[in-house]
C-alpha cells in the first residue's frame, strides 16, 4: 500500500484483524479457502492493515498468513507474534511475500500478567520489548508494537515500554484495551498521557484495539480517535473472542457521519461495501448478525412505529441519519426479476463489488434464473448469498440431487433424499422431530458418515415472506469439527444443502489423508 502519514493529519488507518481476533470467536473457525474469500472481500472493501492471523499457532494459520500476503494487493499484511525470536521469525517468513509486511508483537504490561501469566519483573519486561522489537525491525521496516492489557497497567510504566518499543524502532505502538474495562474518559487521559511523555511518540503511529466486554469498544475507540489515536484496529461484524472487538462498520460510519466531533477525521473505507462485506463473513462464520446492529442489522434502517414511518415518507432524513445506499444496503439501483439478461446481471453484480470469471457467470446466471422463478424480486442481498454459497459449494464431492419429506400430525417426519457423489448416486431414508431432523437421517443413511451436530442456525437473507433461508451448521467426526453453509428459498432444502457441505469437508480430509498415505 502507499504510505499513509497520519500523524498529524485527519486520515485513519484502519487495521482490520477479522482474520485474527476475530477468528478466536467459539465457533467461528475458517477454511483456508475462507479465510481467502474474506481477504479478498477486505482487500475490496478497502482496510489499510489486515492482520492475516497469528503464524506461530498453528501450521494452517501459517499457511493461510502466507497465502493471503502472497494474494492481496494494495493492503500491508500483518502477522502477530508474541515478543521472542521464534514467534517473530515465523511471522517474518509468513508475511515476507506480502507488497506490504508488516509484524505486530506484544507482551503484556499489567501486573496482573505480569505476576500470573509470564511470571516475569517489569525490567524483564522491559528489556525483552527492546530486543524484540529491534529483532523484529531486522525482517521489515514496519513493526507494530502491541502492549497487552494496557488499560490495566501502569501509567508510568506505559511510558517506559512504549519508550522502549519506539527507541527499538516500532513504527506503530498499539495501546489494547484487551478485557474491556476502560471508560471512554479514561481511555482519552491514558492516550494524552502517552502522548505527553513518550519519548518520540510524535514520529510514530499511536493505535487503538479495543474489546466489547462492557459494551464500550465503540465509544472507547472513538474517544482515542478524538484524542489523536490515528490508527484503528477493528473487525467486520465486531466478532471476536468472548463479546467481540470494535466494529468496523460502527467506526467508519460514526467518522464519517460525524465529522464535525472527530476534527475531520476519515478513513479510505469504501462504505457502499460495508453490508455485503458483513453478509460474507456472517455467512461464512456461520456467526448472525442481530438484527438491531448499528450499520449492518437487518433492522438497522427498517421503520415500524407509525410516527417514524409518517416522518420518513415526508423526509427521509427525520429518522434516519445516513442513507442506507451509502453501506449497501438496498436502493433503487437495477431490480433485477427473470427477465433480466445476462447483461443485467453481470452489471449488477458488478456493482456489488462480486467478481466471477466466465464459468463461474453462468452458473450463477443459471441459479438466479432458477431464484428469480421463486421470487418475484431478486436483490443484491440475494445475489450475494447465492454467488457466496456457489463459489463455497464448488468444491463439495457431496450433491443433492433429490429430496422429498412429509410430515403431519399423527407421527415422526420423514425424508428421502438422493445424494451424488462423482458419478454415484447414494439414495436414503430416515425420520425425525420434525422435517429437518429426518432429512439429516436420511442423509446420514446416504452418505454412512456418522457425525454429531453441534450447532444449527437459520437466518433470512432478506426481509419478506419469499426470502431465501441461510442455513448453517456445526458436526464433529471424531476430533474434527467441520462447518456447513446452504442456501435455498425452503428452509429445509437450506438445512440439507448445509449439512451435505459440512460432510463434504469430512469426505475431502478423508481423500487427502488417504492420498498422503
Amino acid at each position: 500500500m502507499a504510505e499513509v502519514d497520519v500523524r498529524n493529519g485527519d486520515r485513519v488507518i484502519v487495521f482490520d484483524t477479522t482474520l485474527r481476533d476475530g477468528e478466536q470467536s467459539p465457533g467461528a473457525t475458517l477454511t483456508a479457502d475462507e479465510k481467502l474469500e474474506v481477504a479478498d472481500a477486505l482487500a475490496g472493501l478497502g482496510v489499510d492493515v489486515m492482520e492475516a492471523g497469528f503464524p506461530a499457532a498453528s501450521p494452517g494459520d501459517f499457511e493461510a498468513v502466507r497465502s493471503i500476503a502472497a494474494r492481496v494487493k494494495g493492503v500491508t499484511v500483518a502477522g502477530l507474534a508474541r515478543c521472542n525470536q521464534a514467534d517473530i521469525e515465523r511471522a517474518a517468513h509468513a508475511v515476507r511475500s506480502a507488497e506490504s509486511p508488516r509484524i505486530h508483537t506484544f507482551i503484556a504490561t499489567s501486573d496482573i500478567h505480569l505476576r500470573h501469566k509470564l511470571r516475569l519483573s517489569r525490567e524483564q519486561v522491559l528489556d525483552r520489548v527492546s530486543a524484540m522489537v529491534a529483532f523484529a525491525k531486522g525482517f521489515t521496516s514496519d513493526v507494530e508494537f502491541s502492549a497487552e492489557d494496557a488499560t490495566r497497567s501502569d501509567w508510568d510504566y506505559l511510558v517506559e515500554v512504549f519508550g522502549r518499543a519506539v527507541a527499538a524502532g516500532a513504527t506503530t505502538i498499539n495501546v489494547p484495551d484487551t478485557v474491556g474495562y476502560t471508560t471512554p474518559g479514561e481511555y482519552t487521559a491514558l492516550i494524552r498521557h502517552l502522548q505527553a511523555n513518550v519519548p518520540g511518540i510524535e514520529h510514530v503511529v499511536v493505535s487503538v484495539h479495543c474489546h466489547n466486554d462492557l459494551g464500550m469498544a465503540t465509544a472507547n475507540t472513538l474517544a482515542a480517535v478524538a484524542a489523536g489515536a490515528r490508527q484503528v484496529e477493528v473487525t467486520v461484524n465486531g466478532i471476536g473472542e468472548r463479546a467481540g472487538n470494535t466494529a468496523l462498520e460502527e467506526v467508519v460510519m460514526a467518522l464519517a457521519t460525524r465529522r464535525d466531533v472527530f476534527g475531520g477525521a476519515e478513513t479510505g473505507i469504501r462504505k457502499e461495501r460495508l453490508v455485503p462485506a458483513s453478509r460474507l463473513v456472517s455467512s461464512l462464520t456461520g456467526l448472525q448478525v442481530q438484527a438491531n446492529k448499528a450499520i449492518v442489522g437487518a433492522n438497522a434502517f427498517a421503520h415500524e412505529a407509525g410516527i417514524h414511518q409518517d416522518g420518513m415518507l415526508k423526509e427521509r432524513t427525520t429518522y434516519e441519519i445516513m442513507n442506507p445506499t451509502d453501506v449497501g444496503w438496498e436502493g433503487t439501483k437495477l431490480v433485477l426479476g427473470k427477465h433480466s439478461g445476462r447483461a443485467g446481471f453481470r452489471n449488477t453484480l458488478n456493482e456489488i463489488g462480486l467478481r466471477l470469471d466466465d464459468a463461474q457467470l453462468q452458473e450463477a446466471y443459471s441459479r438466479f434464473l432458477v431464484l428469480a422463478d421463486r421470487k418475484k424480486h431478486v436483490t443484491a442481498a440475494d445475489l450475494v448469498a447465492l454467488v457466496s454459497d456457489q463459489l463455497a459449494g464448488e468444491d463439495d464431492v457431496l450433491q443433492l440431487s433429490r429430496w422429498n419429506a412429509s410430515l403431519g400430525s399423527a407421527g415422526p417426519a420423514s425424508a428421502s433424499v438422493v445424494v451424488t457423489r462423482g458419478e454415484e448416486e447414494l439414495i436414503g431414508d430416515g425420520q425425525g422431530n420434525g422435517p429437518v431432523d429426518a432429512f439429516f437421517a436420511a442423509i446420514d443413511a446416504a452418505v454412512g458418515i456418522a457425525c454429531e451436530l453441534e450447532y444449527y442456525q437459520v437466518e433470512a437473507v432478506t426481509p419478506g415472506e419469499d426470502a431465501q433461508g441461510r442455513v448453517s451448521v456445526r458436526v464433529r467426526v471424531g476430533d474434527g469439527v467441520y462447518t456447513g453453509h446452504g442456501l435455498a428459498t425452503d428452509v429445509v432444502e437450506a438445512s440439507a444443502r448445509a449439512y451435505l457441505a459440512a460432510l463434504s469437508k469430512v469426505e475431502q480430509g478423508r481423500n487427502a489423508t488417504v492420498a498422503a498415505a
